[in-house]
């Protein structure tokens, strides 16, 4: 049993394990091939379709016109054998001496038209023949139903004619009657033959120059179809190549378009691909490197004071000094965790919106209020709102607070100092749009389509946004969509920056807080001037 046992584990192969490299390029060669071999087929086809098509077409021409031909010959020596011919009455016959003018001329006319005349009786014997060589008939006796064809009319086939040839021949045949005591009678048939062989009756040059010709054409048309082939399965291969690429982390690879056809449109996408993920690995990288520098400072922070607090290091009476100071870190730790949050809620479709219907101006004033301390810090003028109306929207209101509250943080954030935060809304049938905008540095026009996109920073230095992680915009433009809106942004650099909220209206009361506005305004503004 031992020796068994041993025996299975000596011969037991161990698995291998696979790589997809090898198959990964046999299947991109193999496509190349496939395109080629499937168009050398179809022009293979193609040709040998014509060739049939041509064949069969000539050999039919060729045939009518040897029909014809054949036919007219064979009346010109039925003419002449009736007026020149010995006819004898008593056997109803006629009688051809091969030597004599009649014989002569047939035999001429023969070599003439390149044709064997023969000459049978009424009963299918041979009466007289051009031809000298024996073997030219396999039979000595016309079968009946040729002289009944013939006795109709005119005659012709192209056959043995029931083995009366030992190869098949182009025959026509005509009667042969003369005036007799009785009347004009049948006495005789006429026929004229000559090989049914298709090449020798077509000149050799048409056919060397046919095959000559749709040799020339096939060969043209393969290195063709090869060069096309080639030239779609290139970008495709190249496109392999960029994806290996792409998988270990490199995405500076791009597709060459040469074309504006569907492979060329391909390639298009899959630059813009490449160019996406490039910009998305970046802004993961700055996600990673953002997160953990928010991560890092504040949990530093709070652990230097409270440890500095527990050792004695800092006194009892400036502990409330530090114990502030570790608020602050820890409500940034609250937005940071509230924020990744938001982000997988989002990636998981889990964001959903509870509608409810609320004051969307007296929101803003919530906000805005919550502000109040930098905006007089930074001596920042707020304009605009004594325009609003006390406008009521059907949304979410936490959703929206966390839109607005983005929204103006960054106004706040960027705007330069003793600049100006102007906000603006507009009304129409369907929807109402809310602008906030902001004098300062402005956004770049290359930074426009990036905004909205996670974890992008259009201040990479750090020097206005240090608590930003580059989720807010993200973050705002999927609750508007979820609300069925959307948000904009227009810039222009070193002048002013523009956000504009819209959503679908639903009831709006025009009753105008004014008191409430002015109120803000006027509180906001005079400490600013002071």
């Amino acid at each position: 049993m031992k020796q068994r046992v041993n025996q299975t584990q000596k011969t037991a192969k161990p698995n291998k394990p696979r790589t997809n490299k090898a198959p990964y390029f046999r299947v991109r060669r193999s496509l190349f091939k496939k395109y080629l071999i499937f168009g050398i087929v179809i022009l293979l086809t193609s040709f040998i379709a014509l060739s049939v098509t041509m064949y069969i077409f000539v050999n039919r021409y060729w045939e009518e016109e040897k029909k014809v031909s054949l036919i007219d010959n064979a009346k010109r020596v039925a003419d002449v054998i009736e007026s020149s011919s010995t006819y004898l009455p008593a056997a109803h016959m006629l009688i051809i001496d091969r030597e004599s003018p009649v014989g002569l001329t047939v035999v001429n006319m023969s070599e003439i038209i390149d044709a064997d005349i023969i000459v049978v009786d009424n009963t299918g014997k041979i009466a007289y023949c051009s031809a000298e060589d024996a073997d030219t008939f396999a039979s000595d006796q016309l079968p009946s139903y040729v002289l009944g064809a013939t006795a109709q009319g005119d005659f012709f086939e192209a056959g043995t004619l029931e083995g009366y040839f030992p190869k098949a021949r182009y025959t026509a045949g005509v009667p042969i009657s003369m005036d007799t005591d009785d009347g004009e009678m049948i006495l005789a048939f006429c026929y004229a033959s000559t090989p049914a062989t298709f090449v020798s009756g077509l000149p050799v040059t048409f056919l060397q120059i046919f095959l000559t010709a749709a040799a020339v054409m096939l060969i043209i048309i393969i290195i063709f179809v090869a060069s096309m082939s080639y030239s779609m399965s290139r970008p495709l291969k190249q496109m392999s190549s960029a994806a290996k690429k792409f998988a270990v982390g490199d995405f500076s690879v791009r597709v060459k378009v040469n074309s504006d056809d569907e492979i060329g449109e391909l390639a298009t996408a899959f630059n813009y691909m490449a160019d996406s993920l490039s910009s998305s690995e970046s802004m993961r990288r700055s996600f990673i490197s953002n997160v953990s520098h928010e991560l890092k400072t504040p949990m530093t922070t709070i652990a230097g004071f409270i440890d500095g607090m527990l050792d004695g290091t800092i006194p009892p009476e400036r502990h409330d000094h530090y114990m502030k100071i570790v608020s602050n870190e820890v409500k940034r730790l609250s937005r940071l965790v509230t924020s990744m949050l938001s982000l997988s809620r989002i990636d998981r479709g889990e964001l959903k919106v509870n509608r409810q219907k609320f004051d969307m101006f007296s929101l803003i004033i919530t906000i805005l209020a919550s502000y109040e301390q930098k905006i007089v810090s930074r001596k920042l003028h707020i304009a605009g709102l004594e325009d609003f109306r006390s406008i009521t929207v059907n949304a979410d209101p936490d959703l929206m607070y966390q839109v607005v509250y983005n929204l103006i943080e960054n106004a706040v954030k960027f705007t330069n100092e003793g600049g100006t935060i102007h906000f603006g809304v507009e009304e129409t049938r369907y929807d109402l749009s809310i602008m906030i905008s902001n004098t300062g540095p402005g956004i770049p026009p290359e930074d426009i389509r990036y905004v909205f996109d996670r974890f992008y920073k259009t201040d990479k230095s750090r020097s206005m946004d240090k608590k930003g992680m580059g989720l807010g915009l993200f973050i705002a433009k999927t609750i508007m969509r979820l609300h069925g809106g959307d948000i904009y942004v227009d810039s222009r650099v070193n002048e002013l920056t523009t956000f504009t909220i819209r959503l679908p209206r639903t009831e709006t009361v025009t009753a105008p807080p004014k008191s409430e506005s002015k109120i803000i305004e006027t509180t906001i503004n005079s400490e600013t001037e002071e």
